[in-house]
C-alpha cells in the first residue's frame, strides 16, 4: 500500500504509475472504494492517509477491515516526515498486526528538527527505524536531476534608474509584527516584485511563487497588486489559493507545514474557514473565474479541490503569473516552469528546503537555477536546513556564487572568446569548421553565463568587460552560423556542426515579435522618433540578432525597401504588412509542394498538426506527402529530412513569432 498526504498526490502518484505501466493501479476515489479494493485482495493500492484512517475508525468500514488486521501487508508512507507525527499514525500502527512499514521523505524530522510529543517520539527515526538508503540534495545536484538556487536576501533597496521603486525600508532583523505588516513595507515590496518579475522569470517564459507569513498577509499583498493593476502599474497575473483550519498548530513555530488542502471525508476542515476570509477567497475566485472563463467557489469541498486542481494546472501552463500562498503548494507540488519564489515568510529546516525546492525542477538551458527573493533574512536558516539535511560544505554545492563571482566569469569567458576571434569581423574568416566550433561554444559559455546574471537585481552591463552592443554583434555572428547549419537544405556532407546544440533558448526573446517591428516601423514613417536612422538601426539590428526574427528578415527587409515608400498613411502599415505575409506565404507554400512534389492539402493537415502538438511529425508522416512513388529505403532518410527541414523553416518564416 502506497500511502500519500494529499489528495492530489493520490491521483498524481496513481498517474505515474501507471504511465510506467499501463492498468498497474486503480487508485481509490473514497473510502468506501478503498475498502473494496482491500476486500478484493488488490496486490497494489495507492491511498491517502485520511481514507485509510476513515476504513480503520468509522463503524461502517470497520467490520471488513478488521479481517486484514493479521494479514502481511507493506506500507511504503511518502512524504513521511508529514502527517507521521499525530493519532491518524498511532491508529494505524495500532490496528495492522503484521504490517511492514517504510518512509520515503527528502527533508527527514530529525532531532534538531522535530518537535516533542508527550511520547517523546517525534523523529523520523523513531517511527520509521533506521536509515536504509541516502540521497540528499548535493547528490541530486551533481546527477542534474534538481537545478542549484540563487538566493538574495533583500534588505535596503535603492531606487533603479527608470524604475518608479524608491524602497528604502528596512526588512531584514525586524520581528516587531506591526513593522513587518505596515502598508509601507507591503507596498514596497509589492513595486519591487513588479519591477523585477520579469528580470527573474526571463520575461514570463516562467512562473512564481509568493508565499507570505499568514491569510491576513496574503489577503493585504493580494489587495495591493491588485488596486496596482487596475491603475496600470502591471499586467502580472496573480492568483491565489488558500485555507485556514482553527487550531491550526503554528507552522513556524517548527519548521511544519501543515496539509496542502483539506481533505477529511467531511469537508468541515474547509468550513472552519472564518466568514470574513471565506468572503475574500470567494471575491479572489471571481477574480480567478473572470480570467478565466471558470465557475470555482467555496461553496463545497469538491469546488474547492477543482479549482486547486484548475489553479495548479494553469501555473504550470505558465498561465498564471504569481500564485500568492501561505502553506499550500509549498511542498509537494510539482511545475518545471515554475523557477521563482518570492518569500515573506519565516521559514526553517524541512519547511525551508520544501519551499524552495519549489523552484530547482530542471526544464532547460534557460531555465539554469530556482530564484529564491527573500524579504527576511533567511540567510542562517538557510545555511541551517542545507547543513541538516546534506552537510556543511553542501552550502557551496546548494547555493549559486554571489553575483560578483558571476562577473568575473562572464570576463573571464570573453577573454577566451577574443583568442578565438578578436574582432566579430574576424568570426567571418574562421579558416574550418573546428574553428567554428570553437567559436560556437566559446560565445555559447558567454551566453549560458549572461542567463544566470541576468536573473540578479543588480546585473547591468556597465559592470562587464564585454558592451552589450558587442555582445549583440558576436550574437548576430554565432546565429549565422546556426543558419548556416540547420537551414542549409540541400547540403549532402555531413558537417561536424550538425550535433552542436546552439542553445537558442536562452537568447529567446518573446517580446520582440513581427508587431513590435511594425510598430518601430509606425515610428520610422511619421517621423515621431527624431532619430530616424537611430530607429532604422535598431529594426536591422533586431533583424540580425533576434532567434524569432531572423527567418523573417529578408522579408520584412524587402517589406520595408519596397512598401513602406509607397504608404501615405501609417495607419495602413500592418494591414499593407498583411496583406504582404499572406502573398508570400502563399507562394513559399505553393514552392514546397511542387519542388517536392507533395499533396497540397495533406502537407497543410500536417502542418497544422504540427503547430498544434508542438511536435515534430516523423520521417514516415513527411514521406507520405509525397504525391508519387514512395523513395527508395536508401533515399527515404535524405528525402525526408530535407521535406521536413523545408517544413520547418517555413513555419519558423510565417508562423511563429507573428504575434508573439
Amino acid at each position: 500500500m502506497f500511502v500519500v498526504d494529499r489528495r492530489d498526490l493520490d491521483y498524481q502518484t496513481t498517474k505515474e504509475f501507471n504511465s510506467f505501466s499501463k492498468g498497474s493501479i486503480d487508485g481509490t476515489s473514497n473510502t468506501r472504494a478503498f475498502v473494496q479494493q482491500m476486500s478484493d485482495d488488490t496486490k497494489l493500492i495507492v491511498t491517502t492517509i485520511q481514507k485509510l484512517n476513515t476504513a480503520i475508525s468509522k463503524r461502517q468500514y470497520v467490520g471488513k477491515m478488521e479481517r486484514l488486521q493479521n494479514e502481511r501487508i507493506v506500507f511504503i508512507f511518502d512524504e513521511c516526515h508529514r502527517s507521521q507525527f499525530g493519532d491518524t499514525h498511532k491508529n494505524i500502527v495500532s490496528f495492522f498486526n503484521n504490517m511492514q512499514m517504510f518512509g520515503f521523505t527528502g527533508t527527514p524530522i530529525f532531532a534538531d528538527n522535530s518537535v516533542k510529543n508527550e511520547a517523546g517520539k517525534r523523529t523520523t527515526k523513531d517511527l520509521f527505524g533506521e536509515r536504509l538508503h541516502r540521497y540528499v540534495i548535493t547528490d541530486a545536484i551533481k546527477d542534474e536531476n534538481v537545478l542549484k538556487f540563487s538566493v538574495e536576501y533583500i534588505g535596503r533597496y535603492k531606487q533603479k534608474e527608470g524604475s518608479p521603486t524608491n524602497i528604502d525600508i528596512e526588512v531584514q532583523d525586524i520581528d516587531r509584527e506591526e513593522l513587518m505588516e505596515s502598508p509601507l513595507r507591503l507596498e514596497k515590496i509589492a513595486d519591487y516584485i513588479i519591477d523585477n518579475h520579469d528580470r527573474k522569470t526571463h520575461s514570463r517564459q516562467f512562473t512564481a511563487m509568493f508565499c507570505v507569513s499568514s491569510v491576513e498577509t496574503l489577503i493585504k499583498y493580494y489587495d495591493i497588486l491588485q488596486k496596482k493593476k487596475e491603475d496600470g502599474q502591471h499586467t502580472l497575473k496573480t492568483a491565489t489559493i488558500f485555507s485556514y483550519a482553527a487550531n491550526e498548530e503554528d507552522p513556524e513555530a517548527n519548521g511544519f507545514l501543515p496539509e496542502e488542502l483539506p481533505i477529511a471525508e467531511e469537508p468541515k476542515v474547509l468550513y472552519a474557514l472564518s466568514k470574513d476570509k471565506r468572503e475574500r477567497l470567494d471575491e479572489f475566485i471571481g477574480h480567478y473565474n473572470a480570467m478565466f472563463d471558470t465557475k470555482f467557489s467555496t461553496t463545497d469541498s469538491e469546488s474547492f479541490y477543482n479549482y486547486y486542481k484548475d489553479i495548479s494546472k494553469k501555473v504550470k501552463e505558465r498561465k498564471v503569473d504569481i500564485l500568492l500562498v501561505v502553506n499550500m503548494f509549498l511542498t509537494g507540488f510539482d511545475s518545471k516552469t515554475l523557477n521563482t519564489l518570492y518569500v515573506d515568510k519565516n521559514l526553517k529546516f524541512h519547511g525551508l528546503v520544501q519551499a524552495y525546492s519549489r523552484t530547482n525542477r530542471i526544464l532547460n538551458e534557460l531555465k539554469s537555477q530556482g530564484n529564491i527573493v527573500a524579504f527576511r533574512n533567511l540567510k542562517n536558516a538557510t545555511d541551517d536546513a542545507i547543513t541538516l539535511f546534506s552537510n556543511k560544505e553542501a552550502i557551496e554545492v546548494v547555493v549559486m556564487k554571489p553575483y560578483e563571482e558571476y562577473v568575473n566569469k562572464f570576463n573571464d569567458a570573453y577573454i577566451e572568446l577574443l583568442k578565438i576571434t578578436p574582432t566579430v569581423k574576424s568570426v567571418d574568416s574562421l579558416p574550418d569548421e573546428d574553428a567554428e566550433l570553437d567559436f560556437i561554444r566559446a560565445f555559447r559559455d558567454l551566453i549560458r553565463i549572461k542567463n544566470i546574471m541576468a536573473a540578479f537585481s543588480d546585473f547591468k552591463w556597465e559592470d562587464l568587460a564585454m558592451t552589450e552592443q558587442l555582445f549583440e554583434d558576436y550574437k548576430s555572428k554565432y546565429l549565422d552560423l546556426y543558419d548556416k547549419v540547420k537551414t542549409d537544405t540541400q547540403k549532402e556532407k555531413v558537417s561536424i556542426l550538425d550535433d552542436v546544440d546552439f542553445e537558442l533558448e536562452l537568447i529567446h526573446r518573446d517580446e520582440i515579435n513581427v508587431k513590435y517591428i511594425l510598430q518601430l516601423l509606425i515610428k520610422l514613417k511619421s517621423k515621431v522618433n527624431a532619430d530616424v536612422q537611430q530607429t532604422e538601426k535598431e529594426i536591422f539590428n533586431l533583424l540580425n540578432t533576434n532567434v524569432e526574427l531572423r527567418s523573417k528578415r529578408e522579408l520584412i527587409e524587402r517589406f520595408i525597401a519596397e512598401n513602406i515608400p509607397h504608404i501615405e498613411d501609417i495607419d495602413d502599415i500592418p494591414e499593407e504588412f498583411e496583406k504582404f505575409w499572406n502573398i508570400e506565404q502563399q507562394k513559399a507554400f505553393e514552392n514546397i509542394v511542387n519542388e517536392e512534389d507533395l499533396f497540397a492539402d495533406k502537407t497543410q493537415k500536417l502542418i497544422e498538426e504540427y503547430l498544434y502538438a508542438e511536435k515534430e511529425p516523423l520521417r514516415d508522416e513527411v514521406l507520405d506527402l509525397i504525391n508519387g512513388p514512395r523513395p527508395s529505403v536508401l533515399e527515404r532518410k535524405k528525402i525526408g529530412d530535407r521535406i521536413l527541414k523545408k517544413i520547418t523553416n517555413f513555419i519558423d518564416t510565417f508562423i511563429n513569432g507573428i504575434t508573439g
